[in-house]
């Protein structure tokens, strides 16, 4: 009874606020190894440090922040950066990789993702041991998101940290951590780590086939609804198993499988599972009445049931909105005109209630920018229930879901590619359907379209990178594609891999 009381204060805390800090579980290693034993002798100390993972994961050196609206929207020159420079991006935003900051974030980025991996096999290191305590289907539940988060991981740190598929599938990538050990992991290649990693997920989702998410009965909406038929998400007598969108579920696998597999270029599994999540009809697209609310307490910028995957951050929720975007022209933020350009108001975009509602034009001296008003809060508190939905760092989205599938079928039906497209389009006020002369136009149209749907969310730079096309920068810059800047450089202490235990 006391153990089953201390977990359901975690779940709490995971759901709400988020008020405990890291526990011990958290570091790279465990104390003790009696500590870890202890740790593991019951479902619910499986569940704690499954949960752990995603609290560690959702820290600004991580989707907190800097895999969020940090370090790849800099890259991908999504912001203007004043001279001022109060977060040290500036060099970062002009691919001076020796610069002192930049080498600090990317390390500490690089800590972060293998701390996830360890804890991860951690997990996997003793479940199977331990099958026989497990009720209903939680080994099936806790195993696959293990195995999904591994993945999950190293694949940001290959999409970081390596030439993409395209250009190098062969080189020297980064080492694929399945076991918890003081032995160091050799590097794998670019191709070598993509196949571990959708090998992962493979068997991830053949784990997670009975995620309640898949149910009939569970319906995506809003917290604040009550009513059943709208949301069910909450209903389940069981804490751990609510909110599915808060981790890696079934979809989120599907997503994820989708992502991976587009970028290693074999868009027939791509498409499949795109189109899993696309023909399940269980996400559905923002009502524009949400989206456009008056009252900050009614809106719903960040696209919330749309969400197939996100991390939870309302504890970040002034960091972001006080300091790193509404700081005027010394936060992040874009000059009027380059907002105009990226929506493209004077063409297509005229009626894009993206840049309507994401962004607020404040006059600047003699000048207007487009402040980011994207994660804005009705209360800079951490009350959830001042506002329609919670705080989510977008992981993955249904957007992007149809941008895979366009991309995958455009060579055996371009009709059908564009009708994905325009689907994307149409839901964000826009009617005018898409016109293209051939794949490469089409995939220009791909990007926009990502760009603006996934602006600051940190998927555009790993687009470019994936394509090896050019990065369309502001006041009409473009950079070149070149491994000079689509590969971070690795860190320089072997120490921080995150694969050994001492």
């Amino acid at each position: 009874m006391k153990k089953s009381k201390r977990l359901s204060t975690i779940y709490i805390l995971f759901v709400a606020l988020l008020l405990t800090s890291c526990s011990k579980w958290l570091d790279i290693k465990p104390e003790t190894e009696i500590d870890k034993t202890e740790l593991f002798s019951t479902e619910d100390g499986f569940k704690e440090a499954l949960l752990g993972i995603y609290i560690r994961a959702s820290k600004t050196d991580l989707y907190g922040k800097e895999l969020t609206v940090g370090t790849p929207e800099v890259l991908a020159q999504n912001y203007m950066i004043s001279s001022i420079d109060p977060f040290r991006y500036k060099a970062t935003a002009e691919f001076k990789y020796d610069d002192q900051y930049f080498i600090a974030r990317k390390d500490n980025i690089w800590k972060g993702l293998y701390n996830g991996i360890v804890n991860a096999n951690l997990i996997l290191e003793n479940i199977d041991k331990r099958r026989n305590i497990f009720l209903g289907n939680n080994y099936n539940i806790i195993k696959g998101e293990a195995l999904a988060l591994r993945a999950y991981f190293h694949f940001d740190a290959l999409r970081l940290f390596a030439p993409s598929y395209k250009q190098a599938a062969t080189a020297k990538a980064i080492p694929y951590v399945t076991k918890y050990s003081n032995l160091s992991t050799p590097f794998g290649s670019v191709s070598e780590v993509i196949d571990s990693i959708t090998h992962d997920l493979e068997k991830s989702k053949v784990l997670l086939e009975k995620d309640p998410i898949r149910s009939n009965s569970y319906r995506i909406g809003y917290p604040t609804q009550t009513d059943t038929l709208l949301n069910s998400e909450l209903s389940n007598p069981d804490l751990f198993l609510q909110n599915r969108r808060h981790r890696m579920n079934y979809y989120a696998v599907c997503a994820t499988l989708a992502r991976v597999y587009l970028y290693k270029g074999d868009t027939k599994k791509a498409l499949e599972n795109a189109k899993e999540i696309i023909d399940a009809k269980k996400f559905p697209w923002t009502n524009t009445t949400d989206f456009i609310a008056v009252e900050e307490k009614n809106k719903d910028r960040i696209l919330y049931k749309e969400l197939i995957f996100g991390w939870y951050i309302p504890s970040l929720s002034t960091d972001l909105n006080s300091n790193w975007f509404s700081n005027g022209s010394s936060g992040m933020h874009l000059e009027q005109i380059d907002a105009q350009s990226i929506y493209e108001t004077s063409g297509i975009g005229a009626t894009d209630i993206r840049y309507m509602h994401w962004f607020m034009t404040v006059s600047s001296g003699n000048n207007y920018i487009s402040e980011i008003v994207k994660y804005r809060r009705n209360s800079l508190s951490d009350n959830e229930s001042a506002n329609l939905h919670y705080l989510m760092a977008p992981a993955i989205k249904l957007s992007e879901v149809y941008l895979i599938a366009a991309e995958c079928v455009y060579d055996t039906n371009p009709t059908q590619a564009i009708q994905y497209l325009d689907e994307i389009r149409k839901n964000r006020g826009i009617g005018q359907t898409t016109s293209v002369s051939d794949k490469q136009a089409f995939l220009q149209e791909i990007l926009k379209e990502l760009r603006k749907d996934a602006f600051a969310e940190g998927q555009i730079f790993y687009a470019y990178k994936r394509l090896h096309l050019p990065i369309v920068g502001l006041q009409g810059k473009v950079f070149q594609p070149d491994n000079k800047i689509f590969v971070l450089p690795l860190p320089d202490d072997e120490l921080i891999y995150g694969n050994q235990k001492d």
